[in-house]
């Protein structure tokens, strides 16, 4: 008996997508976890993991069974149905984005006419997962960090809802695949340069990435908002992070870097997804740089770089885009 005899092909189609994205989010943590901790070494001149497995290859897979291994502690006052919340919310929503993001012209789960916006609404959940999870714990360092993270993510998605308005505005759609089709001629980085260096100075901030790591800075607040997580419970914060900083990459290719579009390889069936993963781990890359080699900011440099200079800069970009527009239409 055929499965599809009990069970409806957009049923097979949906459980089968879910099954990759999440494996595929795992192994994303996996790659992830290795490349930065070999880098950090790197740019710090030290080898970096190096004894379990071939150049430390194996180092995640047991770090990740001994967290898998560790017992989930709830400490006596905090409040336990949030407590517990908080890291289902920190991961659940960034796994959604996946959904509509095209990794080549035919690899995509759907194509949404509003997929921008899509993702700009589930991303906003992050925020709430980290105050949620701060101020579930009861701890103090815990909230300083989620009410620095509820800030700064209030600061910082203004520019980038300037700049995916801007880019939008260009390709007359909010459609991710329709965004990509409009740079088959030419790039939107070439037209937009100011806009993609404040997308990607914004998306730092937004993934709470070092330079920008102020709600979880472990000089000053011990480890910010998920202090008091172990086990199971820090782990989906932090798969949670590493799917959120792929996501803000996509959409920077997607963007701006014209997607799965580049050179065709006869060696290679689906030469888009090449491309594409090609560039969004080139961003990644950029990201790790950033984080090893510039020192936090204080908390009043974060805000007064988002308020007093890359909202500006966006708002101006987009109106000169606008003009630009009217003034080629007419």
């Amino acid at each position: 008996m055929e499965i599809t005899s009990f069970l409806p092909p957009d049923i097979i189609r949906m459980i089968v997508s879910a099954v990759v994205i999440i494996s595929f989010v795992f192994l994303n943590a996996m790659v992830m976890t290795y490349a930065e901790r070999k880098l950090a070494g790197h740019f710090q001149r030290r080898p970096g993991p190096m004894e379990v497995g071939s150049h430390g290859l194996l180092q995640v897979i047991v770090d990740g069974l001994k967290l898998i291994g560790k017992q989930l502690i709830l400490p006596k006052d905090v409040d336990r149905p949030l407590f517990r919340l908080a890291p289902l919310l920190a991961f659940i929503p960034v796994v959604l984005p996946f959904i509509v993001i095209p990794f080549s012209e035919k690899l995509q789960v759907a194509d949404l006419n509003i997929g921008l916006i899509f993702i700009l609404a589930i991303s906003s959940l992050n925020g709430m997962a980290v105050l949620i999870a701060g101020w579930s714990s009861n701890n103090k360092y815990s909230l300083f960090g989620a009410l620095r993270s509820v800030a700064q993510n209030i600061a910082y998605e203004i520019p980038i809802l300037l700049v995916v308005l801007t880019v939008a505005l260009m390709a007359n759609t909010f459609s991710l695949k329709g965004l990509v089709e409009a740079q088959s001629g030419m790039w939107f980085i070439l037209l937009q340069p100011v806009a993609f260096i404040i997308y990607f100075i914004a998306g730092l901030a937004e993934t709470n990435r070092a330079p920008f790591d102020l709600s979880e800075a472990e000089s000053e607040l011990t480890a910010g908002f998920h202090t008091e997580y172990s086990g199971m419970g820090f782990s989906l914060f932090f798969l949670g992070e590493y799917a959120n900083m792929f996501v803000v990459c996509s959409i920077a290719t997607i963007l701006f870097l014209g997607g799965w579009h580049g050179i065709p390889l006869p060696f290679l069936e689906y030469t888009g997804v090449f491309w594409f993963l090609l560039k969004v781990y080139a961003l990644l890359f950029v990201m790790i740089w950033c984080r090893w080699t510039y020192p936090r900011v204080r908390f009043d440099q974060l805000m007064n770089l988002a308020w007093k200079y890359l909202i500006p800069f966006s708002l101006v970009n987009f109106i000169i885009t606008a003009i630009v527009l009217v003034i080629v239409k007419l």
